[in-house]
């Protein structure tokens, strides 16, 4: 489906990519049906219908000069960009834009790892170097230290950050945005500024101190559309010298809240890794009668539960904790997390994983002694990319609604409750809130629950219950105070409108920093909600 840019003719447009190739060269310009196929969202529930948004072009310059270039000459042309760093960004909307007819700024030639220092564990990277590609220079370097991975590899430390998604270590390092330190931004009118101690000529701190001197703005190109980011440095985990896994299982409903807190202590003093909730009840969910109880309106009871547990032979719940360090000191520590929790949840039980040094050869990494294990799981725990979760796509893909709640089990089962009668409106969908829903520990301080209905690009019906299901499932979450922490373009304004504390105060402060900086929307207008003035209507 061929678009034009907004307010632009077919004369204007072929002008305006004429001076897009003397910027950064003709075999790196692309237009039309057939070149822009890859840049449409593979995974979109409105595919082929007028809710899909379509790019008029793609651009690829090759260096922080050439993207000034195109910034200058888009804005010269009053043409939106929409920066893309793999465009991998499957689930919330791949490489497709807000605004139907933005150029893509496609970010893939910028794929230099500048920098791996091993001495002061930090690395500087462009937007178009992957999982895959940063592995390969820690590698060539000594493998001194040990990246923090999303599920699927081939997506870009920068874009993923910039998404504020999460990967499988220790807090400190899982937290991507939260793990950076310095970046380079050209900003809505071509110029190109640093962050931090970037800003500071001479310096060699950039990627070890963020702020600098005066406000810190890095924090505005998460999600955002203030400018475009081309250099970021990242705080990389030196590598540990051991890793051990271990389970921890309780018997009853109830024993989740207890367990939720003391592995929040566990987490909150640096003991532990990232970890996985779970329940091995969900053995039972072929059953008729057991999935039945577990999807019932307004949830089943505790005594249901237990009795269901009991006759079954199987625990209620477990979590699989892991652990970093010296030999001793994961030994220590799991003994110390399985004292801390069987001694206060009677018929808690425990059961050790697998451990060895570090870094780990692909035999460990391949095969697993425990059943609550996996390759994929163990590759994405130690920081290694890879593929695997793409085990995980059913049909031609799904999107995503991940809610923020708080870290307390009482939350969680709140959410079973409040989610799982909700969507019963979508009864042809997998029941992703019932009993067992378990939630994810990716943010430091945060729960976030999944719900994840897939797409079938030849099955419209199927779609549009996907959309409804997505639209509902944001409005109810925010009734009861659970906000959505990142989003496709089609559901940014619903999210967006979501924070709305003082008459969306939030919102209309990034209206007026947009409008002061990038006056003609330039910059991804659109992105996170945030609309410059030029399209707000």
């Amino acid at each position: 489906m061929s678009v034009l840019p907004p307010d632009m003719d077919a004369a204007g447009f072929a002008a305006f990519l004429e001076e897009l190739r003397g910027a950064v060269g003709a075999d790196w310009v692309w237009s039309g049906d057939a070149d822009m196929f890859p840049y449409r969202d593979s995974f979109s529930p409105v595919w082929n219908t007028d809710e899909e948004r379509h790019a008029s072009a793609a651009v690829a310059p090759e260096n922080v000069e050439q993207v000034s270039a195109v910034v200058r000459i888009a804005r010269k042309h009053r043409v939106p960009l929409y920066p893309i760093s793999t465009g991998k960004n499957f689930g919330y909307g791949g490489p497709s834009p807000n605004v139907n007819g933005s150029v893509v700024l496609d970010l893939k030639r910028m794929n230099r790892v500048l920098e791996v220092n091993n001495e002061r564990n930090y690395c500087l990277v462009e937007p178009g170097v992957s999982y895959f590609d940063l592995q390969r220079a820690v590698d060539e370097t000594g493998n001194k230290v040990m990246l923090d991975c999303p599920d699927p590899g081939w997506g870009s430390p920068i874009g993923n950050s910039l998404e504020r998604g999460v990967g499988y270590t220790m807090p400190h390092f899982r937290d991507h945005f939260g793990s950076h330190c310095g970046m380079e931004v050209v900003l809505p009118d071509g110029e190109i500024m640093r962050t931090g101690m970037g800003a500071l000529p001479g310096s060699d701190t950039w990627h070890e101190y963020p702020y600098g001197f005066g406000p810190d703005p890095a924090g505005l190109f998460a999600q955002g559309n203030f400018g475009v980011v081309t250099k970021m440095g990242f705080r990389l985990m030196p590598m540990p010298e051991y890793y051990r896994t271990g389970l921890i299982t309780v018997p009853r409903r109830r024993d989740f809240i207890k367990l939720v807190n003391h592995v929040n202590y566990l987490s909150d003093s640096g003991l532990i890794g990232e970890v996985e909730y779970g329940s091995a009840l969900r053995a039972l969910m072929g059953d008729r009668d057991f999935l039945a109880l577990i999807t019932k309106t307004g949830g089943p009871s505790d005594a249901e539960m237990d009795a269901a547990a009991s006759a079954a032979g199987l625990p209620s719940w477990q979590v699989e904790l892991q652990f970093f360090g010296p030999e001793k000191a994961t030994l220590e520590n799991w003994n110390y997390a399985k004292d801390r929790i069987l001694s206060d949840i009677p018929g808690a039980a425990a059961v050790d994983g697998d451990h060895f040094t570090m870094p780990a050869t692909e035999e460990q990494l391949n095969n697993t002694t425990q059943p609550w294990q996996t390759s994929i799981k163990r590759r994405r725990s130690l920081g290694v990319p890879s593929l695997g979760a793409w085990k995980i796509v059913r049909d031609d893909g799904h999107v995503g609604f991940f809610p923020v709640l708080p870290r307390t089990g009482e939350a969680v089962f709140e959410v079973q409750r409040v989610l799982g009668d909700a969507m019963k409106e979508f009864p042809s969908l997998p029941s992703y809130f019932n009993a067992l829903s378990t939630p994810l520990f990716w943010h430091t301080h945060t729960f976030q629950m999944v719900f994840a209905p897939s797409i079938k690009h030849d099955d419209p019906e199927h779609n549009a219950i996907t959309h409804a299901s997505m639209k509902k499932c944001v409005a109810v979450a925010a009734e009861h105070g659970w906000g959505d922490y990142r989003a496709a373009p089609i559901y940014q304004d619903d999210v967006s409108d979501t924070y709305s504390f003082n008459n969306h105060i939030l919102r209309r402060f990034h209206e007026q920093l947009k409008d002061s900086i990038d006056p003609d929307g330039i910059i991804a207008p659109g992105r996170g909600g945030i609309w410059p003035r030029r399209f707000r209507a």
